[in-house]
């Protein structure tokens, strides 16, 4: 059974930069589960698994623009070191922001000195093209549930 926009599919994958760095994957561990269409993924990596089978290995990069997008300097910002006193800053520090809905937003310590503290809220791997291989265990279509 090939995916389709309609399948369940289970598979293993490893993400990695352009110099072969694995940045994530799940090969020596249990396969991820996931429905096509659900969001969960990224819409260009679905669109490469389409036709896809189980038993069937791939290869494919992804350009930076279909993957977590171009890297942006309107994300990067500076900040008053005295409003992040809190924080034991080293740069590569994850620090959790709101934004003016309350919705939680990440920003990475970049650099700092006396005053100032640079923040980048790009995501980590935006503006990098990503090689994905991934290997395919299942593919089902998606049980249709009906509500009693």
């Amino acid at each position: 059974m090939q995916i389709t926009d309609q399948m369940r599919v289970t598979l293993h994958f490893a993400i990695k930069l352009q110099d072969g760095t694995v940045v994530d994957s799940n090969f020596e561990q249990q396969p991820a589960c996931f429905d096509m269409g659900d969001g969960s993924l990224l819409p260009g990596f679905e669109e490469k698994l389409l036709g896809l089978a189980a038993g069937d290995a791939a290869t494919f990069v992804m350009p930076a623009v279909q993957g977590f997008g171009a890297r942006k300097e309107e994300n990067v910002h500076k900040f008053a070191r005295a409003q992040l006193v809190s924080y034991d800053l080293k740069p590569g520090l994850v620090i959790s922001f709101a934004d003016a809905s309350k919705a939680e937003i990440p920003g990475v310590v970049k650099e700092f000195d006396g005053d100032d503290v640079i923040v980048d809220f790009n995501h980590p791997l935006a503006g990098r093209d990503l090689q994905f291989d991934v290997a395919i265990v299942n593919v089902e279509p998606i049980e249709q549930r009906v509500n009693a």
